[in-house]
């Protein structure tokens, strides 16, 4: 067998995807190699360890077996701290230079800087028919809630979107590793793994957003290799399940349920861990949808990025599911239709935009709203456009708009959304 650390430069040396996986593919049943490509490509393996030093001496030799029965006391936290940093000294000691630092260092660092990625080699072991495949992170995502209007309905979390950093934070043994969503460990947030890295929380996902009073600084420290100034930001927690229904990648406890879980750990939490706020709302009665357009004008006056609406009987699954539907903030305006425009193109003949004019909070609004409408509803409307004049329609929009050289207002993307008074299928 070629040396696993032979092949790390094999792979370094050309950066076509085909020769990746040629290479990967002429190596994979190899113990070693396949055994170190899970160890580093997995992102739930950790070893509590930010700084490995390079080696620039050669050792006698450090064989596999004893490598991995090293990296498994730092895996479970039996070496932390100064115990960890003389363990991993003793492992450079003995290591050949280039095992270590093209190997072994590279596994402890969770990088093996030659451009594979674990998306790499479980195609090719699927191409090769072997079992071996090395775990993928993955985490719940959501849906837009505007193209799936359906699916609201009923009782339904609503929670204010944070406009943050999403962090999956997952405690094992006492300690607590930040992720990003797609797997990224980060480190610096000291101070939030400090504060979940509690043995009550073992074994325990939190699913929440890093927070800041100024995102764009936020950003500018996330990844910062040294230095970077994080002490004002908290972790805003929405969801929590245990480890072993992420590794799942399905809870057992719906939406609701989850929420009681989080409620009753959130007694434990330091000042940097918080809640989210959130209400139940049922989007089939007209007081839970006037409690919807409360929170809605919130979002919009607080500067959230939106809000995220959760089925409370749905489950918490690991990839991208209508049980989370998000819905950016919106304006809603009542103005009346002053004239009717209509329609060019494959619109001819049928109505094109209302003009529509009115008093809304103490503002003064004239605009032109076509979005919104089916076609059924443009034939509808444009036959009975002499009726429509002076009706009162509701549009909704994403924000208000003032031009400088005029004193009016207007919204940007503004969208039909009914005739107030209009019961549904009555005919104009």
């Amino acid at each position: 067998m070629l040396k696993p650390w032979r092949i790390i430069l094999e792979l370094e040396s050309d950066n076509s995807r085909l020769f990746k996986e040629g290479v990967i593919e002429k190596y994979l049943n190899e113990l070693e190699f396949q055994e170190g490509l899970e160890m580093c490509l997995d992102p739930l393996v950790t070893f509590g360890v930010k700084q490995v030093p390079d080696s620039d001496h050669d050792g006698e030799g450090l064989g596999w077996n004893e490598f991995k029965k090293a990296a498994k006391q730092l895996i479970d936290r039996k070496k932390t701290g100064h115990a960890a940093r003389d363990l991993i000294i003793e492992l450079v000691n003995q290591s050949k230079k280039n095992q270590w630092n093209d190997w072994y260092r590279r596994i402890l660092i969770k990088d093996l800087r030659c451009g594979v990625s674990e998306k790499t080699v479980n195609n090719v072991a699927k191409r090769m028919g072997i079992k071996f495949r090395v775990p993928v992170f993955s985490c719940m995502l959501a849906h837009d809630g505007a193209k799936h209007p359906k699916k609201i309905k009923g009782d339904c979390l609503v929670e204010y979107k944070y406009d943050g950093v999403r962090v999956i934070a997952i405690v094992k043994n006492g300690k607590a590793t930040l992720y990003s969503r797609n797997g990224k460990i980060f480190y610096n947030f000291p101070h939030i793994e400090n504060a979940l890295s509690k043995s009550e929380f073992n074994n325990v996902v939190f699913d929440g957003e890093v927070m800041s009073d100024d995102f764009q600084a936020l950003m500018k420290q996330v990844y910062r290799k040294s230095g970077a100034k994080t002490d004002d930001a908290y972790l805003a927690l929405f969801d929590i399940l245990p480890l072993d229904e992420f590794n799942s990648g399905k809870s057992n406890l719906n939406s609701i349920e989850r929420k009681n879980e989080l409620n009753k750990l959130s007694k434990k939490f330091d000042d940097v861990i918080k809640l989210v706020d959130y209400e139940v709302i049922n989007f089939d009665e007209e007081k839970g949808q006037k409690k919807f357009a409360k929170m809605n004008k919130e979002a919009l006056d607080k500067g959230f990025e939106g809000l995220m609406i959760k089925p409370n009987d749905n489950f918490y699954e690991c990839k991208r599911s209508h049980a989370w539907l998000k819905i950016k903030p919106f304006i809603e305006v009542t103005l009346k239709v002053v004239d009717i425009q209509e329609g060019t193109g494959k619109h001819a003949g049928k109505l094109g935009a209302f003009s529509v004019e009115g008093e809304d909070d103490g503002k003064f609004f004239s605009l032109s709203v076509g979005s919104g409408l089916t076609d059924d509803e443009r034939e509808r409307f444009w036959s009975a456009k002499d009726k429509l004049i002076g009706r009162m329609v509701e549009i909704r929009a994403d924000a208000i708009t003032q031009s400088i050289e005029s004193e009016h207002f207007s919204l940007r993307f503004p969208r039909f959304k009914n005739f107030r008074g209009f019961k549904e299928d009555e005919k104009i």
